[in-house]
């Protein structure tokens, strides 16, 4: 993450990843303040059996588009609302220069971007694909039951 003022956010993508048991890294860098430190984490992270970044970072949110530029990994960016609503950091983030992507998901989605690295991770990995099925499934059935539970709430006009 950009700063330690992000953790309220980027820890959603860390509980995640905790959930699936998935081992990962947590650091502060700064693509502007600490330029040197985010090279040496972004050459280093595949050596060090890394295998997807998630990056945070609000305003210029230059952080995961550097990372993203000096890794081979796949590098998922969650925008984080500090000003503009968040836009300034979501542009940052989407509107990357050919050849370097950065997948981005929604501002202060950190929760998604657990799940994606997950998912991506579970392209390799049986007993992990598992768990999301199971994840997703769980997500169905909140669904499911709050309908039930919206079916039974009386109104003189409602019709279902």
């Amino acid at each position: 993450m950009g700063s330690t003022s992000d953790l309220p956010i980027m820890e959603k993508a860390c509980k995640v990843l905790n959930d699936f048991k998935i081992p990962f890294e947590v650091n502060a860098l700064s693509a502007h303040r600490t330029p040197a430190e985010v090279e040496e984490f972004a050459h280093g992270a595949a050596a060090r059996g890394i295998e997807v970044i998630i990056a945070g970072a609000g305003m210029a949110a230059h952080l995961a588009g550097v990372i993203a530029a000096m890794t081979p990994l796949p590098v998922i960016g969650v925008p984080i609302k500090s000003s503009f609503e968040g836009m300034d950091a979501l542009l940052a983030m989407v509107q990357m220069p050919p050849g370097i992507p950065v997948a981005t998901v929604a501002v202060n989605g950190a929760m998604n971007a657990g799940i994606l690295a997950a998912q991506i991770l579970a392209t390799g990995d049986q007993t992990l694909k598992e768990e999301i099925v199971r994840f997703k499934e769980g997500l169905k059935k909140k669904i499911v039951d709050a309908n039930k539970e919206l079916s039974e709430i009386k109104y003189e006009y409602k019709t279902n």
